[in-house]
């Protein structure tokens, strides 16, 4: 694949999440869900990899907070998980590792790295078990997603890519 096809896929990956992020939430505990992040970062991870997807995870998340629609939250939620998702599918080559990543990524290691990020940022002083059941849910709902949807790409060979 040639760089400007991977920069156009990672560009209009993006544009998905960030403009679908202001679509499509629902309220989970403390925070809000965005599902469709977590299916970007494990379509990015699969078709793209590890690197690619976490420099999606953050434009997006850099561009949701500009915009007023994520929180800083979105930082080491989404690019832990992408990075994950994207490093366990190229170990087994398997889809379902990819959303298994982008759970245990975003889901149970996130909200460790959200307890001092918050403290830090956001002037709040929680554990991480305040954060763990909102990323969870907000992750498994959107790996979900991501895994039917990657299937779904590969099986119409709507992506030029080597599988």
């Amino acid at each position: 694949m040639s760089r400007v096809n991977k920069l156009t896929y990672m560009a209009v990956l993006v544009a998905i999440a960030t403009y679908a992020s202001a679509l499509i939430w629902f309220p989970a505990g403390v925070a809000k869900a965005y599902p469709v992040q977590h299916a970007i970062n494990v379509i990015a991870a699969v078709l793209l990899g590890p690197i690619p997807a976490v420099v999606i995870a953050f434009v997006t998340s850099l561009l949701r907070n500009l915009l007023g629609t994520g929180s800083l939250l979105a930082f080491p939620g989404s690019m832990i998980g992408a990075f994950l998702a994207g490093y366990l599918y190229q170990k087994t080559n398997r889809m379902w590792t990819a959303s298994l990543g982008e759970v245990i990524g975003t889901g149970v290691i996130a909200p460790l790295f959200a307890v001092p990020y918050a403290k830090v940022f956001m002037g709040t002083t929680v554990g991480a078990f305040f954060f763990l059941p909102s990323f969870l849910v907000s992750s498994l709902s959107g790996a979900v997603i991501g895994l039917i949807l990657v299937k779904r790409l590969v099986k119409l060979k709507v992506w030029k890519l080597k599988f």
